[in-house]
């Protein structure tokens, strides 16, 4: 089969499969087997493929079309310019996070150095170790990473390494194992309602591990944990910014308003709906 060939019947398995970016999912794995690039591909598309890269690419096309993401078959995502691993024990990384990390940078440009950050619910690292990378020449910062997850804690721990970062990972149920206080702490907590994950797509609700997802009964059970303890954690006029779900904006500011935070702000993603909530730590309360 050419290159061409080889592309049009992988689109057409998925596109038979109801995948919904069949075409661009097609090409990345065309991408990601042969190497190749939009350019060659313009220039070589009858290029007889390699029957050993055939194979691997029609039988990761099949995976595809049985809704395993795209993201796990590869191995990796971009997030924030950045390349991230990933596998089935991690969330995967997802653009809308970016405004949660572009809004941390925002705020530590205003907080003196040195900063103490910390990542709770870390994951894959992506939102920790971005905002290092992006802060590494401007600022004298230490973060760390937490998760209950140890196999999600690995992945972070390989990103860091690819990234050439120094980050302090920690195996914690939340709080439980924090004992030092911190400049900014960020999150991105499960916040799915329970009764509301049977009915998201199936791959993410066959193969994001549940412990990132299921955000109890309303959703907001970890914002309530995270913001209650959290003041024990926090430095004087401390950032504490959540990711929420679109519509945890006025719950989620409300509950951090109670607690004492002040400069209460919500943001919202590039199609409009709610995104980020944050608060300052008040210690005047």
């Amino acid at each position: 089969m050419t290159l061409k060939e080889l592309y049009n019947t992988g689109t057409d398995i998925l596109k038979n499969a109801s995948i919904q970016e069949s075409s661009l999912d097609a090409w990345y794995l065309l991408e990601y087997v042969t190497g190749i690039t939009r350019a060659r591909y313009f220039v070589d598309s009858q290029q007889t493929v390699p029957k050993n890269h055939q194979k691997q690419y029609l039988q990761l096309i099949q995976k595809r079309a049985e809704h395993i993401p795209l993201q796990h078959l590869t191995g990796v995502q971009e997030f924030m310019g950045l390349e991230f691993h990933v596998n089935e024990h991690v969330l995967i990384p997802r653009q809308d996070t970016e405004i949660l990390v572009e809004t941390a940078l925002e705020k530590l440009k205003e907080i003196s150095s040195p900063v103490n950050l910390l990542d709770m619910c870390t994951g894959s690292g992506c939102i920790l170790l971005s905002i290092l990378y992006y802060m590494k020449n401007k600022k004298q910062i230490t973060g760390t990473g937490v998760d209950i997850s140890d196999k999600a804690l690995e992945v972070a721990r390989k990103n860091a390494k690819s990234l050439g970062l120094s980050v302090d990972f920690l195996q914690s149920d939340l709080f439980d194992k924090i004992t030092d206080k911190y400049s900014m702490i960020v999150s991105n907590p499960p916040y799915i309602r329970s009764d509301v994950i049977k009915t998201l797509q199936e791959e993410v609700r066959e193969h994001d591990p549940m412990l990132a997802l299921d955000g109890m009964e309303d959703g907001l059970y970890f914002y309530r944990k995270i913001i209650s303890e959290s003041e024990k954690y926090l430095q004087a006029d401390g950032y504490l910014i959540f990711e929420i779900g679109h519509d945890q904006g006025l719950d989620v500011s409300n509950m951090m308003k109670d607690a004492g935070f002040r400069d209460v702000l919500i943001k919202k993603d590039l199609a409009g709906l709610d995104r980020v909530v944050l608060g300052v730590y008040d210690t005047k309360r």
